[in-house]
């Protein structure tokens, strides 16, 4: 049961790629909700959706591997100038000019080449634990590039992080990382719902999507950080275990935007700590839509 159904919804084809999208609300500013890691679709926004739709216009849609959208197996449409060509195909059929876009974890690259290439459009962005390579990763994930299609006998923590792991033991997998991005304390219904929603989509899609964009590095950021003319605001958990807090830290910095540091929240405050997060987010948005 939906605490708020669309108030419209379509699809829209980009890139040869189907893609589902959803609109609520008719207010202003309108704040586009960013699809994120292709394991899980846009109902990770489903904490936002409601609030937000009372005081602005909200878009959401589901990115490529998941949700009501294709499901490609090869590698180039998961990659950031596809991506870039999603945003701005939802963008263009919902008749949207410019907004606010938010963003969690691995959409952090996809809102800032949005905003690059697209300075005019941009009202303001929001990275929520941006994953982005401003800082050195966890010892525990530094060695995934290495390890993905290595076979492990007994994999253990991030060695689950692997091709060979994903086909055979998928929905384990999916309650590791799920575990990982939510370290608070009585976070089993988020993590339920999470590994619930990593269930629609499979192994083959992750796979695909994996390296997609491997080429990006700290300075190709910087890069993009520089051609940020709006607003930004930086959110990130003190507890993150998947993107150390140094990121957004660095990423606040790179842009001269705002940083919060959500005390004692992981990687997903959005789900854990929902009120909080979404008092930020309107505060945010009122000042960029004034």
């Amino acid at each position: 049961m939906r605490a708020r159904h669309p108030d419209f919804e379509g699809v829209v084809g980009a890139e040869g790629i189907s893609l589902g999208y959803e609109v609520y609300g008719d207010g202003a500013p309108t704040v586009l909700l960013m699809p994120t890691w292709t394991i899980i679709h846009s109902r990770f926004w489903k904490l936002q959706i409601p609030y937000l739709a009372r005081h602005c216009r909200v878009i959401a849609y589901d990115g490529p591997g998941n949700g009501r959208s294709d499901r490609p197996l090869d590698t180039p449409s998961y990659a950031g100038d596809a991506q870039l060509a999603y945003t701005t195909a939802v963008m263009d059929a919902t008749r949207t000019e410019r907004a606010v876009l938010v963003s969690l974890s691995q959409a952090a690259l996809w809102s800032l080449r949005f905003a690059a290439a697209n300075p005019d459009r941009v009202l303001g962005l929001v990275f929520i634990s941006p994953s982005l390579p401003l800082s050195s990763q966890f010892q525990g994930r530094a060695s995934i590039p290495d390890t993905f299609d290595q076979k492990f006998d007994d994999p253990q923590g991030w060695e689950k992080y692997n091709a060979h792991y994903w086909r055979t033991n998928y929905a384990d997998f999916a309650d590791f990382f799920f575990s990982q991005c939510f370290s608070e304390r009585h976070s089993t219904k988020q993590r339920e719902d999470c590994v619930g929603w990593a269930l629609e989509t499979g192994s083959d899609v992750l796979i695909a999507e994996d390296g997609a964009d491997a080429e990006i590095d700290k300075q190709t950021v910087l890069e993009l950080c520089e051609k940020v003319t709006s607003p930004v605001l930086v959110m990130h958990g003190s507890d993150d275990q998947i993107s150390p807090l140094s990121r957004g830290a660095a990423l606040a910095a790179a842009t001269g935007g705002k940083l919060i540091v959500l005390e004692g929240s992981g990687h997903i405050a959005l789900a854990r700590d929902p009120v909080k997060v979404n008092l930020i987010l309107r505060r945010f948005i009122n000042t960029v839509g004034a």
